[in-house]
């Protein structure tokens, strides 16, 4: 069994957003983490005919990422790029060591305590589960929830029965196996880059009779994901991953709807690893880093909601901030 703290992370360093966000990550990772023995790879997407503007980072981004202990390296975007850059955490896998463990984290993403708390068990795969039911939608002509699942899982010869949580009732949407994509793990990223690639691309390309009607832009890559973590003999994470989307890391996503809804220990780390002179330089570069943290105007967006009685959906969240000027990403 793979059980270590000594694993590799990746996350995902492009031109633009996410490249500030890389910076937050690494300087919450090096503050808050001091145990993790681990690498911390920046895989960069390279200019190529998937792109029509160069999405590597630039240089001050590339030094503080440097400074903070990460390392960048380049991956060829041959299949996704810039119409579907949620690809890149399926074609960035290519820069990670064969047969190393390691935990993929999406950008925005802060951690807030030692990754060395959590009980990892590499050889069962599993992803976050801090999501809402996005995918598949309700539409006039669907096929309903099973249908739709099991054709996925009929696709790869994969049990379907197994996958499911009889806990809840059927053509519910916590009943289907069914992630966030913004962590994941397991014990080789070769094997899985390969069966992600594969399965992503033939669900893209060729898609079952029962997907006709539902969009796969932006979630082919939750459409995939559990596939994958259930055919290499993973599933739901059990509770001692609850650190993870808890209070050892918080996938925060946008910095309005972290001011918003995260807890008041997401809100101090925030502040402490973005204090530091050589990491405020750069993050300062990104407007809404600049408006939300070091302005003030996180406070004003916090002070319109009640953490402990939020609105039950996301949406609602974002409509309010919306609706007070106070939107940016």
């Amino acid at each position: 069994m793979t059980k270590s703290s000594d694993f590799n992370i990746m996350i995902v360093g492009q031109k633009g957003r996410l490249s500030y966000e890389a910076v937050l990550f690494a300087a919450s990772l090096r503050e808050m983490s001091p145990n993790f023995k681990g690498r911390l790879i920046v895989a960069e997407p390279q200019p190529g005919p998937k792109w029509s503007f160069d999405p590597t980072m630039n240089a001050d981004v590339r030094a503080a990422l440097v400074d903070l202990g990460a390392e960048i390296l380049p991956f060829e975007s041959r299949h996704f790029g810039e119409a579907y850059p949620y690809g890149n955490k399926i074609e960035g896998l290519s820069v990670l060591p064969e047969g190393e463990p390691f935990m993929f984290f999406d950008t925005d993403t802060l951690i807030l305590d030692d990754l060395a708390k959590l009980d990892i068990d590499f050889d069962r795969p599993s992803a976050s589960m801090r999501r809402e039911g996005t995918w598949p939608q309700e539409e006039l002509y669907w096929d309903g929830y099973t249908a739709i699942w099991k054709s996925l899982y009929d696709r790869f010869e994969l049990d379907f029965d197994s996958s499911l949580d009889l806990s809840q009732p059927d053509e519910y949407w916590r009943r289907y196996l069914y992630f966030n994509a913004g962590w994941f793990f397991y014990k080789d990223p070769a094997v899985f880059r390969e069966r992600f690639l594969k399965w992503a691309l033939d669900v893209r390309d060729n898609r079952p009779d029962e997907l006709v009607v539902q969009s796969l832009d932006p979630w082919l890559d939750q459409v995939v994901l559990p596939l994958v973590i259930h055919s290499l003999g993973g599933g739901r994470p059990g509770p001692e991953l609850d650190g993870l989307d808890g209070d050892v890391t918080c996938h925060y996503r946008m910095f309005p709807l972290l001011y918003a809804r995260e807890s008041d220990q997401v809100i101090d780390v925030l502040g402490r690893v973005t204090s530091p002179n050589k990491v405020k330089k750069v993050l300062k570069s990104h407007e809404p880093i600049k408006r939300m943290v070091y302005q003030g105007r996180g406070e004003k967006v916090r002070a319109l909601f009640d953490q402990n009685d939020l609105p039950h959906r996301e949406q609602q969240i974002r409509n309010k901030i919306k609706a007070n000027g106070f939107w940016m990403r």
